[in-house]
């Protein structure tokens, strides 16, 4: 009776840990499709598009996704949704500014913003989520909804404005008004919006 009792608690042990691998393999597939389903919107907000009269620099729609994808995914997976957004731009997919696609997008003149688009959405998610674990993101406060969306904010310029100074061969101060300062004002806007999106319920983080 001992050793029958001994083998069905090994049998138990042996599907609990079969139960914990399949629900562990759910959850990273589940992250994965999300992370998918933000770099899908990321490339879809890189169609509305405008030329900015003060800098070489399209006002987009992407960091809206940057941010949002980093509030509702947390920093890793928010992090990762942007590297699959760069890695289909890459591959061919036209989900740049514009329908662009190819590398030559990461060597041009708005190769400093895409290149920070992951660590944005990773320290909006940190800031956010106060820490690496995902949490229910209406509980933070605007207060720290507005501020990591700032410090994401600039993560994305600082690289943003390097990467114009090293292909357009701009001297510091108009790479920092043309690359920086002139984009704020559209910023601003991201930042509310995507404030107002949480709170309204209109993007679920389950």
């Amino acid at each position: 009776m001992t050793k029958q009792s001994g083998e069905q608690t090994e049998d138990g042990r042996t599907d609990a840990r079969e139960t914990d691998v399949e629900l562990v393999g759910d959850e990273i597939t589940i992250n994965v499709a999300r992370a998918a389903l933000f770099a899908a919107l990321i490339g879809a907000f890189s169609y509305v598009s405008f030329p900015n009269p003060v800098s070489p620099t399209p006002v987009t729609l992407q960091v809206l996704g940057v941010f949002l994808a980093g509030i509702f995914l947390g920093p890793i997976w928010g992090g990762t949704a942007c590297v699959l957004y760069l890695v289909a731009g890459v591959l061919g997919a036209p989900v740049f500014a514009g329908g662009a696609a190819g590398f030559g997008v990461l060597l041009g003149p708005t190769a400093g913003y895409l290149w920070s688009m992951p660590l944005a959405a990773f320290a909006v998610g940190v800031i956010v989520h106060e820490g690496f674990a995902p949490s229910e993101p209406r509980a933070s406060s605007p207060i720290r909804l507005v501020g990591a969306m700032v410090v994401g904010t600039v993560l994305i310029y600082a690289a943003g404005v390097v990467g114009m100074m090293l292909t357009l061969d701009l001297g510091r101060s108009e790479a920092f008004l043309t690359g920086a300062v002139a984009l704020v004002p559209a910023e601003t806007l991201k930042i509310a919006a995507a404030v107002g999106i949480v709170r309204s319920d209109a993007i679920t983080a389950s």
